[in-house]
């Protein structure tokens, strides 16, 4: 009897460890889509920040402002032209986010003015 016990707490423990890591594992799931809103920079113009113009959105998490570098391809780039040597837009953008030395990267599928 003692045993079966045993292996019922053992059980019951496992369980509550995979039912509150697994939700958090897979939110740690880069290739999966978000979309954030916030308000889009020119990194070299406006934040000062790099060399080369560069799309940054900035957005509010828990009182801090967190710098989403967008990658540098066609989705970002066309839309450069709205934000660069202005005070910025107000977008939502969809894409995936990875971290890569510190700084979290944002590979943009869609750029969409918000008001």
């Amino acid at each position: 009897m003692k045993t079966t016990f045993k292996c019922l707490m053992v059980l019951l423990a496992a369980g509550l460890f995979l039912s509150t890591t697994l939700p958090t594992l897979q939110a740690e799931d880069s290739d999966s889509p978000v979309t954030l809103t916030g308000l889009l920079v020119c990194g070299k113009c406006t934040l000062h920040l790099c060399s080369e113009c560069q799309n940054v959105l900035q957005v509010q998490q828990d009182g801090k402002t967190v710098n989403y570098w967008l990658k540098q391809n066609g989705v970002s780039k066309d839309f450069h032209s709205n934000v660069c040597q202005t005070d910025g837009e107000k977008v939502s953008v969809t894409g995936t986010v990875k971290e890569k030395d510190g700084k979290e990267i944002l590979t943009a599928s869609k750029i969409e003015p918000t008001k």
